[in-house]
């Protein structure tokens, strides 16, 4: 047994992930927003005095979707880039045996060749809506591997695509694609207005999914590239909304404001190389995770319409 330490712990992956590590017998320190803000190197440091791991997830971050991501380039650079300097640096200081980053699908260049594979994902520019929040999670897959070359670090960068499921994030102002699609769709049964013309495309990884890869990946790769996590199946935002449409019972109209950014045309990944190092295969298909999502979100619905 471990004592790990999850930053981000409460949050939406994090909590699936602290559930697995606790049902894999491991003993969990949860780090929470509330009590260290890790922009902040006194808090990163006494953190980790804390918690005094063996192992580190650093899965906190501050992250949106594209109406977020607008609103907020400069802090989305600002405080993921600080967070994760901070958790590199305070996992060289205390010896710690093993560090597992969250990257982001955001960091691949908007015209990479679809599906991406991680020897693209330098190759070009990420798309302007998110670029702050890629770039930012990016520099921490160079700080990974500068810290490996130097102090021997065993930082390992993982790249999730699109999460969505139980506990996701339904801010309308916020949230990704898919809380928002299942949440316009029960408040407002009559139309809704979706940002864009709907032909960009997604990929979506259930969140159990997710968590389950990087419980494998900590205990499997020690290697120095980023490895995707996905499922290699890509939808569009249109088709995204009828799917949604039809579980939830949606016979509204659906209205593109082609006024407003599509954000990445196309987003799908190669996920042979996880599956290849250390075994991983997603397996909640689409469908099924959404009526997971959907049936989660109605049980907490009338919570989140008090707000």
């Amino acid at each position: 047994m471990s004592r790990v330490l999850v930053t981000g712990g409460g949050g939406f992956l994090g909590s699936h992930l602290v559930e697995l590590l606790e049902q894999d017998g491991q003993d969990v320190f949860v780090a929470r927003r509330r009590d260290y803000d890790l922009t902040h190197e006194r808090d990163a440091s006494r953190l980790f005095e804390d918690a005094e791991p063996e192992l580190v997830f650093h899965l906190a971050a501050e992250v949106g979707g594209i109406g977020a991501n607008r609103a907020n380039p400069g802090r989305y650079w600002y405080a993921n880039l600080q967070m994760g300097v901070n958790v590199l640096e305070q996992t060289r200081l205390h010896g710690v045996d093993k560090l597992v980053i969250a990257g982001t699908v955001c960091g691949y260049p908007k015209f990479a060749p679809v599906p991406f594979h991680e020897k693209d994902f330098w190759s070009g520019y990420p798309e302007k809506t998110n670029a702050p929040y890629g770039i930012a999670k990016k520099s921490l897959l160079v700080g990974a591997q500068a810290y490996r070359e130097q102090y021997g670090t065993n930082a390992i960068f993982l790249l999730p695509t699109n999460l969505y499921g139980p506990r996701d994030n339904f801010d309308l102002e916020t949230s990704h694609v898919i809380p928002a699609l299942i949440r316009k769709m029960l408040d407002f049964p009559d139309e809704i207005v979706l940002w864009g013309d709907g032909t960009p495309s997604r990929e979506y990884l259930y969140v159990e999914d997710c968590a389950e890869g990087f419980l494998l990946a900590a205990k499997g790769y020690d290697g120095p590239d980023p490895v995707n996590l996905g499922t290699g199946i890509e939808t569009t935002i249109r088709e995204t909304a009828d799917l949604i449409a039809e579980l939830v019972g949606f016979e509204g109209r659906i209205a593109w404001d082609t006024s407003m950014p599509n954000g990445q045309p196309r987003r799908s990944l190669d996920p042979s190389r996880a599956k290849e190092l250390f075994g991983f295969e997603a397996r909640t298909s689409l469908r099924d995770g959404l009526e997971r999502t959907i049936a989660w979100y109605r049980a907490q619905a009338p919570m989140h319409a008090a707000r």
